[in-house]
């Protein structure tokens, strides 16, 4: 028997107004996946972060995670994710460590094992140096680094990141975009929102989102020699800008 996948949508719709924002949305991502959501701006893909997020209910549609009905076991579900949103959300005042352990203490860890997997994701990211000093210091890809490491503290088995490179130099994407590659690698079941191709592996899983609706779901290096697909996410970037 297969293993259950990390993240299951299927028949997701949501109307802002008499605006149709998602249209019968159906994909999954297995553990272990690096799965891309991409697509233009206004795709909709802010839109599914919401819902998966558990910030906006969709009707009709089910969402699971990690076996988890959304609509029904909603805590059991949202308890098996990490979150990195597109617009931070640290306090600037406090210290790296000072923002790890509330964030922490919010999901019931001891203060022995939240320093602990502090101090473990810190080290992972390059930063254990960097601990004690107040985020107002740290430049857009080390405070990308830190929300990172906070959404990890709790063990997730899905990490969502919505637009996680944005206002980010080059250098800064590109460790941010292996970084998280190599946690996929490690067996967390990642979905990366963009609208930047250059930050997909050949081998992720892509999920194509334009106007509300999938377009196709496949793997990159595959997708790439389909010439009908990128005729279409070029016109659509152009017809977005």
């Amino acid at each position: 028997m297969s293993e259950a996948p990390a993240l299951l949508v299927r028949g997701l719709s949501h109307d802002w107004g008499r605006k149709p924002t998602l249209r019968d949305v159906s994909f999954s991502v297995p553990r272990g996946r690096f799965c891309a959501l991409l697509g233009p701006n206004g795709a909709g893909k802010s839109t599914l972060m919401s819902v998966l997020t558990g910030l906006i209910r969709p009707a009709p549609g089910v969402v699971e995670i990690a076996s988890h009905d959304m609509a029904r076991a909603r805590r059991a579900a949202l308890a098996e994710i990490g979150v990195v949103f597109q617009q931070p959300t640290l306090d600037l005042d406090r210290s790296v460590r000072a923002n790890l352990r509330y964030f922490a203490a919010l999901h019931g860890l001891g203060r022995k094992i939240a320093d602990a997997r502090i101090a473990e994701a810190l080290e992972r990211l390059g930063m254990a140096e960097r601990a004690d000093e107040r985020l107002r210091a740290l430049n857009g890809g080390h405070r990308r680094r830190m929300e990172i490491a906070r959404a990890l503290l709790h063990r997730p088995r899905l990490l969502l990141l919505d637009e996680p490179t944005v206002g980010l130099d080059a250098p800064a994407r590109s460790a941010i975009t292996d970084h998280v590659h190599q946690l996929a690698r490690d067996g967390i079941a990642v979905l990366w929102a963009t609208h930047l191709a250059d930050e997909l592996h050949p081998e992720d899983q892509v999920v194509l989102l334009h106007k509300g609706v999938v377009v196709t779901n496949g793997v990159v290096r595959d997708l790439v020699e389909d010439r009908s697909v990128t005729d279409w996410f070029t016109d659509a970037m152009e017809s977005a800008a």
